[in-house]
Order: C-alpha cells, then structure tokens, then sequence
C-alpha cells in the first residue's frame, strides 16, 4: 500500500483512514492500467474520501481534491469518475474541492476576509462541483409557511443523460456537507 500513499495527502500529516487508502489505491490503479488516464492523473492526488448513505439504500462517495487542483480534476471528470464508479461498485463518486471558511473579521480589525472564502460563497461553490458535469442555469429559493427553505436549482437539460440518474445523490450529498435542501429540476424547454 505504500505505492498508493503517494495519491493522498491529508491536512497536518495526518494519517488517511484505512476507506480513504482503498480510494488512493484505486486512483493509483487507474494511473498504472488505464492508458488515457495514465498521463492526466499523473501529478494529481486527493485529500479525503468519505463514504456517505444517501436517499434511502443509494450510497455515495465524495472524494476531496486540492482546490488548487480542481481544473486538473474537472478536464479527465466524466472519464475518472465512470472508472471511479467501476471500482466502488454500485455508488456514486462526487469529487468536490477542499474549500476553507474563514469567519467573519471582528469589529475594528483592519483585516478583510476574500468574498471567496465566506459560507455563501463556499457553499455555492460545493454545490457546483457537486453537479459538475452539468451547469445550473438557474436558482429559486423557496421559503415555506413553517421557516424551512428548499433551494430549487436548474441544470443545463444538455447534460441530462449524465446526471439525471445522480440527482438524489447530489441533493443528498449537498445536505450532508452543508445542512441545506435542495431539489434539481431540469428546465422544461418550449417548443
């Protein structure tokens, strides 16, 4: 396995837990048999792989890549996560960027906090990796008699084979890493 320790590297040096060994060795697999891959996975690597229980017996896993990364990641996607999927076998891999929130300067502080580094903006953005194959188009947000808001967002029906089958699993991953409801929708086109 120390072949594979290559593919990940966690925050702090800590050590990945024995679920996150098995994502690096698949990645590292995939860098060793797969010859389209072979040269775009590379110098690529993750940060942390979490199995999730999503939407009744659906499963997921979201694995998390350096944000600096992320561009790399985004050009092999649809290749990387299809073989991804082969390897963990009946779930569904979301790859997400590793993002940082940065709380709120305190009063009289000369410091500003970067827009990109808010919960808004962070949380906006996890959920665009989420979806990524497809683009949102759209976004309404639904407040209900009771409080509670679901969020309602539109995706590019272009993309609509690749994903149609993943929207459970990409509105039961958006809760778990943010606590928000969200429902995708895809447009209905006039003709």
């Amino acid at each position: 396995m120390f072949t594979s320790r290559k593919k990940i590297h966690k925050d702090n040096d800590a050590e990945p837990t024995e679920f996150e060994e098995t994502a690096a060795q698949y990645l590292f697999d995939l860098e060793n048999t797969n010859q389209d891959l072979k040269s775009d996975l590379k110098d690529l690597y993750i940060n942390q792989a979490i199995p999730m229980d999503v939407a009744g017996n659906r499963k997921a896993v979201v694995i998390y890549v350096p944000f600096r990364l992320r561009k790399s990641f985004r050009k092999i996607h649809l290749r990387l996560v299809r073989e991804l999927e082969k390897k963990f076998s009946g779930k569904d891999v979301v790859l997400v960027a590793t993002r940082r929130i940065v709380r709120p300067p305190k009063k009289g502080s000369a410091v500003q906090r970067p827009r990109t580094r808010t919960l808004t903006a962070v949380h906006d953005a996890i959920l665009e990796d989420v979806v990524y194959p497809a683009e949102i188009v759209g976004k309404r947000v639904r407040y209900r008699l009771d409080g509670s808001k679901i969020i309602k967002v539109f995706l590019d029906p272009k993309e609509r084979n690749n994903t149609e089958y993943k929207l459970e699993t990409f509105s039961g991953v958006y809760r778990k890493l943010t606590g928000k409801d969200v429902s995708f929708e895809f447009p209905i086109s006039e003709a």
